[in-house]
């Protein structure tokens, strides 16, 4: 697989900095650096085009597309097409919505959580007083604090996605995004199937519409009546309370692991992750790990390697 799209200049100095120690000495002409790390051969060129090759290149690509969408409010697919969002004026200030959100698709440990949430007009004030905005832009101490209050007032449906199911199901032809669709959809559909009196149901916009639907088009029920967003978090209350709420579980789950395998189990993919690994599957077995964790993730590979050379 091979995967080509342009950075933007705010983000060329975070992805030298990521891959900062592991560049070859030697590279392509016209070509800032190139990193050849396990199953992806990824090349930054002086032009700002970036190309991720191998089996892997999904899965490294996807990171530095999601920085682009936070950052930048770029849509990137896989396929190298990409279209930049100028900032909406939307944002729902005087509607009642449905909206959601996942967290957990980033990090090797870990479930993947989506959260739909109901927000009626009548209760934006009580999610605006509480500080309610994108869960990136809050602290775990705050999301702690204020999710609870959410979930008690606030209706919603959550799906947790085990890693032990993700690594059943996952196959060559079922991305992130896919399985991100599926998701979103199953709680979409829960909540709407409620029947709340809402004006707009809003997703925070993670591939192009059309290929969201084309997704979800095997689903037995599905819902079509979607408003896609850049940066929705920011814009619709449902959003944001969705991924508070997301967010508040993946870290109770997180914090089952680390009371279950006794270590501090760390969120993400670098190289922190890579060590928390190798020490319980030194301890565990690497088996354990399909349990825990996503195996299609680099990881996997540089805990194998991790383990053979201790």
């Amino acid at each position: 697989m091979t995967i080509v799209f342009k950075i933007s200049e705010n983000i060329k100095p975070l992805m030298m900095e990521f891959y900062k120690g592991r560049m070859e000495e030697k590279t392509p002409p016209y070509s800032i650096f190139q990193v050849k790390d396990f199953d992806c051969v990824i090349t930054l060129y002086e032009s700002g085009k970036v190309m991720f090759q191998g089996i892997g290149a999904d899965i490294e690509a996807s990171y530095w597309i999601e920085e682009e969408r936070i950052k930048n409010g770029r849509i990137i697919d896989i396929s190298g097409k990409e279209k930049e969002k100028k900032e909406e004026k939307k944002f729902f200030l005087n509607m009642s919505t449905i909206g959601s959100d996942e967290v957990g698709t980033g990090d090797f440990f870990g479930p993947i959580v989506v959260t739909a949430t109901y927000v009626s007009k009548e209760n934006i004030p009580f999610l605006t007083k509480l500080g309610v905005r994108d869960s990136k832009k809050i602290t775990d101490a705050k999301i702690i604090k204020i999710a609870p209050e959410i979930i008690k007032n606030i209706p919603y449906t959550t799906y947790i996605l085990t890693n032990e199911s993700y690594n059943k199901n996952w196959s060559e032809d079922i991305n992130m995004n896919k399985i991100k669709a599926i998701l979103h959809n199953k709680v979409l559909f829960s909540l709407k199937n409620k029947n709340f009196a809402y004006d707009k149901i809003v997703v925070d916009q993670f591939v192009y519409p059309q290929k969201y639907y084309e997704h979800i088009a095997s689903a037995k029920d599905k819902v079509t009546d979607i408003t896609f967003m850049t940066k929705a978090e920011d814009k619709c209350l449902s959003v944001a309370a969705a991924s508070i709420i997301s967010r508040y579980i993946f870290l109770k789950e997180m914090k089952k692991l680390s009371t279950t395998y006794n270590i501090n189990i760390p969120k993400g993919a670098g190289p922190l992750v890579d060590e928390v690994g190798i020490k319980i599957a030194k301890e565990y077995g690497f088996d354990k790990l399909k349990e825990i964790a996503k195996l299609n993730f680099k990881n996997k590979d540089k805990i194998k390697s991790g383990l053979k050379n201790n």
